[in-house]
């Protein structure tokens, strides 16, 4: 950049800056401004021509003005206006205000493209720079349109300058990631991969990381950079420092380029070719050799660089994890760095070792460092060197050692933070369950993780030692006789408690011969506790009463009275009253024959997945590990505990999950029976963490939605997408309820309902961020001629403010005027911090939210098929199944695709066939529908006849896609 000289100073610009400097107060400071305002404004409205400097320096006073937090509604064209100057420090202030204060819908963004479009071909190198900045600042979708195919060839170009070649690689990353369809690489892929052979080390390292975001998402066109890639950091790699002169940091060469080399090659595979693989070995052998050399200098800087380089080998080697003496030595040089006294060290090393330890190659390496992160586990201070210390714990267990890092697991949980409890606790029942041989200690380990921490005891977690005492009859007369114990201290935990009422009501029979655990005591235990538990858990009980005068007929005397007062059968609870009532009269009319089969042992659970491993798998937020270790094969292939994860032990019972980080809450689990709360008003707060959803088509039994309801996650980048999203997989046909939309920002729930042609549909907007979103704008719009078709307008503007952490409900009224096959458009227009987010859906709106469903019997229905009979008013299609066949989920589908199901119509009892009229306000359709299911080729042949063709063609490729 050209040196700026001492005349280029702005008098006129320090003097206000310090009168700003010098206000007393806010409101001396506005003051000031909206004088400088007014005269700046005059300056630009009068008669005179004003020179470049006078413009420089009044467009950097209002720059300045708006970095104080001040709108600046003027000034732009005078901004524009620098851009055509020759001086440097001119058009540099040009293009700085622009990057800040032009928004890509700007009027004067044809003029900037163009002012942009001479600096580039101007061949000025430090013109060209100053563009390149501009728009990687900018990053638009305008910008990427006008630019993308224009950059590369800058990039490319023999007689570019290298410092330019710089700016043009990070230019066309920025628009890549802001645009990635615009950005077409195609015949310049080559050509670029071939930069990292260049001569000059800062466009290798500009262009290195272009090839990686590249190589990320089409790996197959940059694969011949691996070769490449190996070859530039051999050459760093064997090279001294004196070698790499102006780029060798504390005595590291290159230690940012070696960086980005190691991760562009984790994006593939070992490389095939024994030569480049061999070479690559080599490298990195060298790193693992250089750290163990001592440091050439004390600067922190030194080893920090040194250090960074040697973490990307290890993730690399890790990554690979086919070369059995590199893990080992990974591992070793992690080990040390376990015990060093920076702290970021030894969470690297922690982090690193976790990943480690599921490769056979280096599991039994890992291992030989229990004692030393079981004393980081009770030593260090920092809480996220703890949760790695107790993840690695986690990732090295296996049978040798399973009871020694439980136990220690459960003796960090007594003074565990809080925020990583319930995870911890989770880890401990997953241990103890996979590597049980001993199930009296698996038993154990459980009760005593509840009597430590049991407010973090998931119902997964008491579930499951349910599921497994009922499935293995060798241990139940002991989990009887410990819970029994248990239940005798003074102050035990309510899921304590729950376990107890559970086992003893199942197989208190077991114990009942010791005068110390007679049926009658077991059952006074159990009551003493009684008035000290929660709803469900007295529910619970009552239950575990009438399965004890089943087992002990002797305490049926003293259950009934229990069972006979007021505070049980006058219960202010339906649930206890209920249960109180018909377990009394149960227990007082039935013979002994009927309560013992009424009332006999719970059979054994099916083996699935254990719901632990589930909910672990599921969990999100700082510290959760992947259980990818814990998978059957792995290592020494411990299997799961015969029991079921899915259904709890006792239905009454309240789940109370954990807070998502999910802000909808439509993926959580609710508490049972919640649903009814909401279920009379569409106007429900999908915002709440558990809140209830009216049940409708696409909601499970609960009322909530399934997780298959959720938008499926979106690609990490810096921006929300800006073109239109379409339907994803047709989710919404057979439903309306659901999340429509959600990114790293934003998040957009659905709710809707219809009756005959007009409908009403319900926009919850929720931020996810703790900042807040200003200037938010919601319009909806119809493509084409779709307006003369459906009308979708907002009842009200929603607000322009939404908090971090909050939500903004749109109403938008429906009218269907005539049948119709694209869907409206809703566009979303907000600032987070500062930058713009546009982003365009399309709205779930198909023709069969219209029908209103016909019920006919067999006779009329194939009549009206045969009338429907004209070629152009049937539309038919044969494709294989893509989902479940089950008759169940076919039926409910149907339904939620508004028709009529028409049971007992068609001579094939497989096949189903629905009918309804597509309600509009210029006509009524009819339709009927035939859906035939080859359960053995797993094929459907769907047939649709209505008396207008648009539609069935509609409906058919709607409905195909659903099955």
């Amino acid at each position: 950049m050209p040196a700026v000289s001492k005349g280029d100073g702005m008098r006129g610009l320090a003097v206000f800056i310090s009168d700003i400097r010098n206000c007393k107060s806010k409101e001396a400071e506005i003051k000031r401004i909206n004088k400088e305002l007014a005269n700046i404004r005059s300056k630009f409205k009068g008669d005179k021509a004003l020179d470049g400097y006078s413009k420089k320096k009044y467009v950097c006073k209002l720059l300045f003005i708006f970095l104080l937090g001040h709108d600046i509604d003027f000034g732009h064209m005078e901004a524009v206006n620098l851009l055509s100057s020759n001086k440097y420090t001119e058009k540099q202030i040009g293009y700085l205000f622009i990057s800040v204060l032009v928004n890509s819908n700007s009027e004067l963004i044809r003029l900037i493209n163009n002012a942009i479009k001479n600096d580039l071909a101007s061949r000025n190198p430090t013109f060209m720079c100053l563009a390149l900045h501009c728009i990687a600042n900018v990053g638009s979708r305008e910008m990427a349109e006008a630019f993308a195919g224009e950059i590369p060839r800058i990039l490319v170009a023999g007689d570019t300058m290298d410092s330019v070649k710089q700016s043009a690689a990070l230019c066309l990353l920025r628009l890549y990631k802001t645009s990635p369809d615009l950005v077409l690489m195609g015949e310049w892929t080559s050509r670029v991969v071939h930069l990292l052979n260049d001569q000059h080390m800062g466009v290798v390292t500009a262009a290195i990381s272009l090839i990686t975001c590249l190589s990320q998402k089409n790996p197959d066109e940059f694969k011949t950079c691996v070769s490449l890639a190996v070859s530039r950091l051999s050459r760093i790699v064997s090279s001294a420092s004196t070698d790499l002169q102006d780029y060798t940091y504390y005595f590291v060469p290159a230690p940012w380029l070696s960086c980005k080399l190691l991760r562009l090659l984790q994006c593939y595979p070992p490389p095939e070719d024994g030569a480049v693989k061999g070479r690559l070995v080599e490298c990195l052998e060298t790193i693992l050799n250089k750290a163990q050399e001592p440091p050439k200098s004390k600067k922190v800087q030194h080893s920090n660089a040194k250090n960074a380089i040697l973490f990307e080998a290890i993730s690399l080697i890790i990554h690979y994890d086919s070369e059995p003496n590199l893990l080992v030595r990974a591992c070793n040089q992690l080990g040390q760095f376990l015990q060093h006294r920076e702290t970021n060290l030894r969470y690297l090393a922690l982090e690193s070792m976790c990943t480690l330890a599921s490769s056979e190659f280096s599991h039994e390496a890992v291992k030989t460092h229990i004692e030393t992160v079981i004393n980081a586990l009770k030593t260090e201070r920092d809480v996220s060197v703890r949760q790695r210390a107790a993840d690695l714990l986690y990732a090295m267990c296996d049978r040798s050692n399973a009871k020694q890092i439980v136990a220690e697991m459960l003796s960090y949980l007594e003074t565990a933070d809080y925020s990583i409890r319930e995870e911890m606790v989770l880890k401990v029942a997953i241990l103890a369950e996979k590597y049980a041989v001993d199930y009296s200690w698996y038993v154990d380990t459980i009760l005593n993780l509840i009597r430590i921490a049991g407010d973090y005891v998931s119902e997964e977690v008491w579930y499951r030692v349910i599921q497994i005492v009922i499935n293995r009859d060798d241990v139940q007369g002991y989990a009887a006789k410990t819970v029994f114990e248990a239940l005798q201290a003074p102050a035990c935990h309510e899921n304590m408690v729950k376990v107890g009422g559970y086992i003893l009501g199942e197989f208190g029979n077991l114990i009942a011969g010791d005068p110390r655990s007679s049926p009658l005591v077991q059952f006074n235990l159990l009551h003493s506790k009684f008035h000290l538990c929660s709803v469900p858990t007295r529910a619970l009980l009552l239950s575990a009463y009438i399965k004890f005068i089943n087992l002990f007929p002797e305490t049926k005397a003293t259950i009934q009275e229990v069972l006979r007062c007021d505070s049980q059968i006058r219960n202010s609870d339906v649930e206890l009253q209920q249960r109180a009532v018909e377990y009394l009269k149960l227990s007082s009319i039935a013979s002994t024959d009927v309560l013992a089969t009424v009332l006999e042992e719970m059979p054994p659970f099916p083996e699935r997945e254990s719901s632990i491993l589930a909910k672990l798998k599921k969990k999100k937020g700082p510290g959760a590990v992947s259980v990818s270790d814990l998978d059957e094969g792995k290592r020494d292939g411990g299997g799961e505990l015969n029991g079921a994860g899915e259904r709890g032990p006792e239905s009454s019972v309240v789940s109370t999950p954990s807070p998502s980080a999910d802000l909808l809450g439509l993926r959580s689990a609710p508490p049972v029976g919640s649903a009814a709360q909401g279920a009379g008003s569409l106007l429900v707060d999908v915002f709440s963490e558990a809140g209830p959803l009216a049940p409708a088509s696409g909601v499970n039994d609960d009322g909530f939605l399934s997780s298959e309801d959720s938008a499926p996650p979106l690609p990490e980048s810096d921006d929300p997408p800006c073109g239109p999203v379409p339907f994803q997989s047709f989710r919404f046909v057979c439903k309306n309820n659901g999340v429509l939309f959600e990114n790293q920002l934003l998040q957009i729930g659905i709710k809707s309902e219809y009756r005959q042609n007009l409908g009403r549909m319900y926009l919850f907007y929720g931020n996810k961020t703790s900042v807040q979103f200003v200037n938010f704008t919601s319009t909806v719009s119809c493509p084409g001629d779709l307006q003369s078709h459906i009308l979708c307008t907002p009842t009200k503007p929603v607000d322009p403010l939404v908090e971090g952490g909050a939500q903004l409900q749109q109403v938008l009224n429906i009218e269907c005027l005539s049948d119709f096959s694209d869907a409206p458009l809703l566009n979303i227009r907000f600032r987070y911090g500062g930058a713009l987010q546009n982003l365009t859906l399309k709205l779930p709106l198909t023709i069969n939210k219209f029908f209103q469903p016909t019920e006919m019997g067999s006779q009329d229905f194939f009549q009206r098929w045969k009338q429907l009979s004209l070629p152009q008013q049937e539309a038919q299609k044969i494709f294989k199944a893509n989902h479940s066949m089950d008759k169940e989920v076919l039926k409910a589908k149907l339904l939620g695709l508004g028709m009529a199901l028409l049971e007992n119509v068609d001579p094939n009892p497989e096949n189903f066939v629905c009918a309804g009229v597509v309600q509009t306000k210029a006509q009524q359709v009819g339709c009927l529908l035939r859906l035939e299911p080859n359960i053995q080729a797993q094929m459907y042949r769907l047939t649709l006849r209505s008396s207008k063709d648009t539609v069935s063609k509609r409906l058919c490729d709607l409905l195909a896609e659903q099955f």
